[in-house]
């Protein structure tokens, strides 16, 4: 047993390790900054975010060394378990602003629709390798479409649009690199647009169309509907070079900034640490995404590739979306940075994911 453990630990890439550490590390530090602005010095939030990176890096440390594969073939129990999930949130779920997404319990809450993440891309990642060989037909193209089109509905329903945004972009980005006929994709064009007006008018919240709004003219409204975006962008631009010291930033300690643990978390960092600061915390993304490149050649099997495409994909596509709300380029549709921002479910499920891309990393270089 521990000599199986030593090979799997020598096999380990802590490069990637290192930078999603490193990732937390940086979370942690800022949820522990906007704690110095809370009137009373309380340090809750920090505690549950400390105490839930742990359980993550457990969980990061289980998959890794548990069979990926075995994962692989129980995709469709997953699948079903993630549908009977988001149906119960829709049920049972308590209500966060505005959105019907979280079971909450104990003093925490579980949003289920983070673990359905990892769940699409395991799902795609099987049904795809299964394709690997065979000519993709328009009967798989429209498989895979229902398979993902049902998640996101269910997502879309609670409504939580920016979970179904993510969802949508993994299906996505696995059928691209499927490679299905390039025809099929004005078809996803056409479908995004009409579900895009339907939802505009059937299924979006006021403040969600307000939100958007705002993206094309935040000044607009600035002290109402578009604060948010405004306050944000002051950050951001406040930092300068070297930032004004964690704990010191004027927006994030005088309650300018709301959200500022979550959605807004990056205009935290910007304006505490300044462009050097950022500059730090992309360069991390930078090395884990980068790393995960290079390891695709190593990798024995389509399942693995997709997986681990599907698994970076997800955690660039929600960094991108991220910090664009908090520069003002996209629109705020409640996306938290991945590792960084609080919330232990986005915490705990990537961390997770990046165990099973561990195991699969693992089990390209080692024989039993």
């Amino acid at each position: 047993m521990f000599s199986r453990l030593r090979i799997y630990l020598s096999n380990f890439d802590w490069i990637i390790f290192a930078a999603v550490f490193l990732l937390v590390a940086f979370g942690l530090l800022e949820i522990y900054s906007v704690a110095l602005g809370q009137g009373s010095f309380n340090l809750f939030n920090f505690q549950k975010q400390l105490l839930l990176a742990g359980i993550g890096f457990a969980g990061l440390f289980i998959f890794a060394f548990f069979d990926s594969y075995f994962l692989k073939s129980l995709n469709r129990y997953f699948y079903v378990l993630a549908v009977l999930l988001l149906l119960g949130v829709l049920v049972f779920g308590a209500t966060i602003r505005g959105t019907r997404g979280w079971f909450a319990f104990a003093g925490f809450n579980l949003q289920p629709v983070e673990f359905v993440k990892i769940v699409l891309i395991l799902f795609l990642a099987n049904f795809f390798s299964g394709l690997a060989t065979k000519v993709k037909t328009i009967r798989h193209f429209l498989f895979s479409a229902l398979g993902a089109g049902f998640l996101i509905t269910l997502a879309l329903l609670q409504p939580d649009f920016g979970s179904a945004m993510i969802l949508s972009a993994i299906w996505l980005l696995m059928i691209i690199v499927a490679g299905f006929n390039k025809k099929y994709y004005l078809a996803v064009g056409m479908t995004v647009l009409v579900l895009l007006s339907f939802s505009w008018f059937f299924l979006f919240k006021d403040y969600q169309k307000e939100r958007v709004i705002n993206f094309f003219n935040p000044g607009a409204n600035a002290r109402e509907s578009g604060y948010n975006i405004s306050q944000a962008i002051i950050a951001v631009g406040a930092g300068g070079l070297t930032g004004k010291g964690v704990g010191f930033g004027s927006q994030s300690q005088l309650k300018f900034l709301p959200e500022a643990q979550t959605d807004f978390i990056f205009a935290v960092i910007s304006e505490e640490l300044g462009f050097l600061g950022v500059l730090l915390v992309l360069s991390f993304y930078a090395v884990f995404l980068f790393r995960c490149w290079r390891v695709l050649p190593e990798i024995k099997n389509d399942f693995g590739i997709y997986f681990i495409i599907g698994g970076a994909g997800l955690i660039f596509i929600q960094m991108f979306i991220n910090i664009g709300m908090n520069l003002g380029i996209m629109p705020v549709v409640g996306l938290p940075l991945p590792f960084i921002s609080y919330g232990g479910s986005s915490l705990v499920s990537l961390l997770i994911l990046v165990g099973i891309m561990e195991n699969i990393i693992i089990k390209s270089k080692i024989s039993f």
